[in-house]
């Protein structure tokens, strides 16, 4: 099974915001790092990262958490169809959903997170689901030529219409300039069809 080890997150001008917010509110060790950038991206970068909680309480508290850390509320935590959940751009503008499958609390209220997913938006698919699958990836779920969801370990990684995977997040997908986005992981060193970068753990 091809994992992926870290997503590398490309900031300006410099790192300490973006490093001490992932590290102090969504305590994601060496699974989210940061780098410097002086590339140029404007509007929708083309991804979106999701935290999956157990239950509503945890989506408020880690929304406040990142609030009071700098970040902005894109849409505020609320019950949909799927469940509960809001947005956040983090502090280097980075897209942020918050989630739990459960409308209701299950248990006493904690920051625990069961699990994160990086969704890229691409423009084709059933094309980016097969270039995936030629390079490794173990396919999980797929939905025709809407969602693809593949096995990657500890980050899971899907694949939504770069419009949809926009309209969910609650932005226009417009966006120009670098995804400013570098996925590590051992499925080997390439750029995808979508301009997504992956290379080998260091």
């Amino acid at each position: 099974m091809a994992a992926i080890e870290s997503v590398i997150i490309e900031v300006v001008p410099t790192t300490q915001v973006a490093e001490a917010f992932y590290t102090d509110v969504f305590n994601m060790g060496g699974r989210v790092q940061v780098r410097p950038s002086e590339t140029p991206s404007a509007g929708f970068r083309g991804f979106t990262m999701s935290l999956v909680v157990s239950q509503p309480a945890t989506v408020n508290g880690l929304m406040d958490n990142a609030r009071d850390a700098g970040a902005t509320v894109v849409k505020p935590a609320a019950k949909s169809l799927w469940g509960y959940g809001g947005v956040l751009q983090a502090p280097d503008g980075t897209i942020w959903t918050v989630a739990s499958s459960s409308k209701k609390e299950t248990g006493p209220a904690n920051l625990q997170i069961d699990a994160m997913v990086l969704q890229l938006g691409v423009a084709d698919v059933a094309a980016s689901k097969q270039f995936y699958l030629d390079r490794g990836l173990t396919l999980a779920k797929s939905f025709g030529s809407r969602y693809v969801e593949f096995d990657t370990g500890s980050i899971k990684l899907t694949l939504n219409k770069r419009s949809a995977l926009a309209k969910t997040a609650g932005l226009s997908p417009e966006g120009t300039g670098s995804h400013r986005l570098l996925i590590s992981g051992d499925a080997g060193t390439f750029t995808d069809p979508d301009g997504f970068s992956w290379e080998a753990p260091l």
